[in-house]
This record gives structure tokens, sequence and C-alpha cells, in this order.
């Protein structure tokens, strides 16, 4: 399996991001917080990217840690960021990040 086949198979199933809230907030530091987090997001994404790329999606989290562990490792992303980064570029859901990345 090619890695640029995973990779347009990943942005091809993957759901639209969540819409951007109506109004924007007052508030300079929530703005910013929201900027920092998007941010975060889409970086989380390519990396989750990689990580299919070594790892991909038919494997389970199990399967995945074995294979996954040496590449973190060499990384410096603690095991239970890269498995989530991976189900994040899987689903595009936000919330396979909680608690471990966000």
């Amino acid at each position: 399996m090619s890695p640029r086949w995973v990779r347009q198979t990943v942005c091809d199933i993957r759901t639209a991001p969540p819409p951007a809230p109506a109004e924007p907030s007052a508030d300079p530091t929530v703005a910013a917080l929201r900027r920092v987090v998007d941010d975060l997001t889409a970086s989380t994404h390519g990396i989750g990217e990689l990580m299919l790329e070594v790892a991909p999606a038919y494997l389970s989290d199990i399967e995945a840690a074995d294979v996954l562990a040496l590449l973190c490792d060499q990384i410096g992303e603690p095991l239970e960021h890269g498995l989530a980064a991976r189900r994040y570029a899987v689903s595009g859901d936000r919330r396979a990040l909680h608690g471990s990345v966000l």
C-alpha cells in the first residue's frame, strides 16, 4: 500500500471539521486559545497521517502500538499521543484527541 494512497484515502473519508462558531469570541484570550487549538489539531492530523503510513487503519490500536512504539520514540512523541493522532487522522473527529493530546 502506497503512503500517497493512504494519505489520499484518509483525506477522502474523513469528516469535515466542525464549523467555526457563528460569532467569534469578543474575548481576545478565548479567540487566541481557539487558534492555538486549531493549530495543534492541524499539526496532530499530519502526525496521524504519518502514523497511518506506518500502521494502516486496518490494524487495531494494540497491533499498531507494536509497530508505532519505535517511531514514536524516535520523534519524541508519547505512544498514546501517536495512537490518538492516528485515530484522529482516520476519523477527523477531534474527540479522538481528548485526554491525550488536547
